[in-house]
């Protein structure tokens, strides 16, 4: 058995380890020596072929989920999509992620009011609390 190849191929060797140990009951466990288990040669891949690697618009990520093995989707995205990312995800950034959005102006406008004004609603306690009720850990606020 090669690990590596997809669950395609994992399953359809446990298939046929059914049919060549003659077992009906496809509920009874089969133990498999690890020892049998040899590691797919060509995992990780190191040679890709650029003709089936597809760009995409983050948009369109989470519409193509069940073409790929895996995608890093925008959580605004996934949102849209009614993906849960405490949920979906495998891998999700910390709250000390240097990728936070952040609010940033011309030189020259930083003492405009409307500016002030912008800087104070978002970093208010009614927005953090906002954004924990709403998203409920989904989004997590930076400040």
């Amino acid at each position: 058995m090669a690990l590596g190849r997809g669950l395609g191929e994992l399953l359809g060797e446990i298939e046929s380890a059914y049919e060549t140990n003659n077992i009906t009951d496809k509920n009874e466990i089969l133990e498999i020596d690890v020892n049998n288990i040899e590691p797919n040669p060509y995992q990780p891949r190191k040679i890709f072929n650029e003709e089936k690697i597809k760009e995409l618009d983050a948009p369109q990520l989470p519409r193509v989920l069940d073409e790929v093995d895996a995608a890093i989707i925008n959580t605004n995205y996934a949102l849209s999509a009614d993906l849960n990312p405490l949920k979906d995800a495998i891998i999700l950034e910390s709250k000390d992620s240097p990728y936070a959005n952040i609010v940033v102006v011309k030189k020259g406008n930083e003492e405009k009011e409307y500016i002030k004004a912008l800087n104070e609603v978002l970093n208010s306690k009614e927005v953090k609390e906002f954004i924990a009720t709403k998203y409920q850990g989904s989004i997590v606020e930076a400040f």
